[in-house]
C-alpha cells in the first residue's frame, strides 16, 4: 500500500490546510500497511515454524517404530540412534548443511554461504526456515539408522550422521529446493531442467531416496543379521518385540506428515491469481495437500493389509503400518499439485512397489529390519515418477508460478518433459548417494568400525554395549538377587502311580 501527500493533497483542496490533512492521512495509512505486513510475516513464519514442530514430532515415531521393530536386546541402543541422529544432525546441519543447501548466490551445484548460520536472517530466510529444513535433514538420517539395525557400531552411528545431514543430504537438497538449483523446478533466473524442472515438493527424491539408498548400502555392505537367512538361504522371519510400538511410531509419523508434506509451502497467506473466489488461495492448497496425503496412506494401508493376506494369509498390523508409510513417501512428491483421486493411485501403487521390494530383498538376501530402503527408495522412486504422470496443469502453475505454461503430467496431456526431469533426478541421487555413501560405510567396514562383533551381536547390544536391558519388569529381573536355585513350575509328573494314587508333583 502506497500513498503520498502530493497526490492526494489536491483531494482536500477545500480543507483549510490540506498538505497537512494530506501528509497526516497517509502517515496512517503507511502504519496500517506496516502492520498488515508485520502481521503476514508473524503468520507465515508462525506456519513454518508449527510445521517444523510438526515434522521434528516425526523423531519420535522414528524412535518408537524402529524400537518396536527390533528384537528386545537391542531396544536401547536403536532409541540412542535416534536421539543421536537429531542431536548430531544439529550441529553439523548448523555448521556446514544449511550453507551447502541454501548458502546463495552460489552455483547449481552447493551453496557457499552462511556456514554456522553467518550473516542470517536474510530477507528471503528466518531462523524458522533453518530449524524447519534441519529436521528434515535428521529425518533422512533417521531412515538410513533402521536398514543397518542390532548390527552396527555405535561410532559407525555417530560418523554416518554427520556426513548425511551435513554435506551428502544438503547437496541434493541445494539441486532441488535452492532458488540457484539446476533441477530446482522454481529457479531464480527461469533456466529450468527441461523447460520444467524435477517437482519433488517435499521430498521423496530429496529426504526418502537419499536416506533410503543410504541405508542400502550401509546393510549391502554390513551383510545380514545372524540368523536372518538359515544355510539354504531361506529368509527367516526375526521379528521384532513390540508391534504396539510400532503402530504407536506410524501414527506419530503420520501425525508429523501433515508438517512434512502440507509445510512445504513455506508460507500460507497467499493468494492466486484467477482463483475461484475470495476463499480461494495458498490456503486451501495447503489444505488439498493434507488430504492427498491422507488418502495416499490409507489406500495404501488397506492395499497392503489385503494383499498381504492373499500373499501369506495373514493380517498383520506391522506390514500395515509399513504399507502406510509407503504411501505417505511416494506422495510426498506431488503431494500439491495431483488431484485427491489421483493420489488414490498413488497409494495403491505404492502398496505394491513395497511388497515387490521386499521380495526381491528376501531373494537377494538383504536384510533391513525396517524395510528403510524398500519403503523410502522404493516408493520414494515411485512417487517421483507418478508426479511426473499426474501433475496437473493449474496445481503446478500454482504453486510453480515463476513459469507459467511449463509442463505438467503426461496422463494429464503435459507431454513427457517432467517425467523426463523426475527420471533424471532418481539417477542422478542414485548416483551422488552410491558416491558418497558407499565408500564411507565401506572404509567403516575396512577398518572394522562398521559392525560389532558376533558374540555381541548374539547377546544383544543392550547389554554388551549400554549396560543393560531397556525393559526391568521387576526385581526377579536382576539376576545379582537371584539365589543359586530356582523353583520349577509346578506340574504333573509323567508316570502315573499304577494304583490310580494321584500323580507325584515335581518342584
Amino acid at each position: 500500500m502506497a500513498c503520498s501527500a502530493s497526490d492526494l493533497a489536491p483531494l482536500l483542496s477545500t480543507t483549510v490546510n490540506s498538505t497537512g490533512a494530506a501528509t497526516y492521512l497517509c502517515s496512517q495509512f503507511t502504519s496500517i500497511s506496516n502492520q498488515l505486513s508485520d502481521t503476514s510475516y508473524a503468520v507465515n513464519n508462525t506456519y513454518l515454524l508449527f510445521s517444523a514442530y510438526l515434522v521434528f514430532s516425526m523423531q519420535l515415531g522414528f524412535a518408537m517404530l524402529c524400537a518396536g521393530s527390533v528384537r528386545a536386546k537391542n531396544t536401547m541402543n536403536i532409541m540412542l540412534t535416534n536421539v543421536l541422529d537429531a542431536a548430531a544432525g544439529g550441529l553439523s546441519y548448523y555448521l556446514f548443511g544449511y550453507a551447502f543447501a541454501f548458502g546463495s548466490p552460489s552455483n547449481g551445484f552447493i551453496g557457499r554461504h552462511f556456514f554456522g548460520l553467518s550473516d542470517f536472517p536474510y530477507p528471503q530466510a528466518d531462523y524458522s526456515f533453518f530449524l524447519y529444513q534441519w529436521a528434515f535433514a535428521i529425518a533422512a538420517a533417521g531412515i538410513t539408522s533402521g536398514s543397518i539395525a542390532e548390527r552396527t557400531q555405535f561410532v559407525a552411528y555417530l560418523i554416518y550422521s554427520s556426513f548425511l545431514t551435513g554435506f551428502v543430504y544438503p547437496v541434493v537438497s541445494h539441486w532441488l529446493w535452492s532458488g540457484d538449483g539446476w533441477a530446482n523446478p522454481a529457479k531464480s533466473d527461469n533456466n529450468l531442467l527441461f523447460g520444467s524442472g524435477a517437482i519433488d515438493f517435499a521430498g521423496s527424491g530429496v529426504v526418502h531416496m537419499v536416506g533410503g539408498i543410504a541405508g542400502l548400502w550401509g546393510a549391502l555392505i554390513e551383510g545380514p543379521r545372524i540368523g536372518r537367512f538359515d544355510h539354504n538361504g531361506r529368509s527367516v522371519a526375526l521379528r521384532g518385540h513390540s508391534a504396539s510400538l510400532v503402530v504407536l511410531g506410524s501414527f506419530l509419523l503420520w501425525f508429523g506428515w501433515y508438517g512434512f508434506n502440507p509445510g512445504s509451502f513455506l508460507t500460507i497467506l497467499k493468494s492466486y491469481d484467477g482463483g475461484a473466489g475470495g476463499y480461494y488461495g495458498q490456503w486451501s492448497a495447503v489444505g488439498r495437500t493434507a488430504v492427498t496425503t491422507t488418502l495416499a496412506g490409507s489406500t495404501a494401508a488397506l492395499t497392503t493389509l489385503f494383499g498381504k493376506r492373499l500373499l501369506s494369509g495373514h493380517w498383520n498390523v506391522v506390514d500395515v503400518c509399513n504399507g502406510l508409510l509407503g504411501g505417505f513417501a511416494a506422495i510426498t512428491a506431488g503431494c500439491s499439485v495431483v488431484e485427491p483421486w489421483a493420489a488414490i493411485i498413488c497409494g495403491f501403487v505404492a502398496a505394491w512397489v513395497l511388497i515387490g521390494c521386499n521380495k526381491l530383498a528376501d531373494k537377494l538376501q538383504y536384510d533391513d529390519p525396517l524395510e528403510a530402503a524398500q519403503l523410502h527408495g522404493g516408493c520414494g522412486m515411485w512417487g517421483l515418477l507418478f508426479t511426473g504422470l499426474f501433475a496437473k496443469e493449474a496445481y503446478v502453475n500454482e504453486v510453480y508460478s515463476n513459469k507459467p505454461g511449463r509442463p505438467y503430467g503426461l496422463f494429464m496431456g503435459g507431454g513427457g518433459k517432467l517425467l523426463a526431469a523426475q527420471i533424471i533426478e532418481i539417477l542422478v541421487i542414485l548416483g551422488w548417494v552410491s558416491a558418497t555413501m558407499g565408500p564411507l560405510f565401506y572404509g567403516l567396514h575396512k577398518l572394522k568400525l562398521l559392525r560389532i562383533s558376533a558374540e555381541d551381536e548374539m547377546a544383544g547390544m543392550d547389554l554388551t554395549r549400554h549396560g543393560g536391558f531397556a525393559y526391568a519388569y521387576d526385581a526377579e529381573d536382576d539376576a545379582s538377587g537371584k539365589p543359586s536355585f530356582m523353583m520349577k513350575k509346578v506340574q504333573p509328573s509323567k508316570n502315573a502311580t499304577p494304583n490310580g494314587d494321584s500323580p507325584a508333583i515335581n518342584v
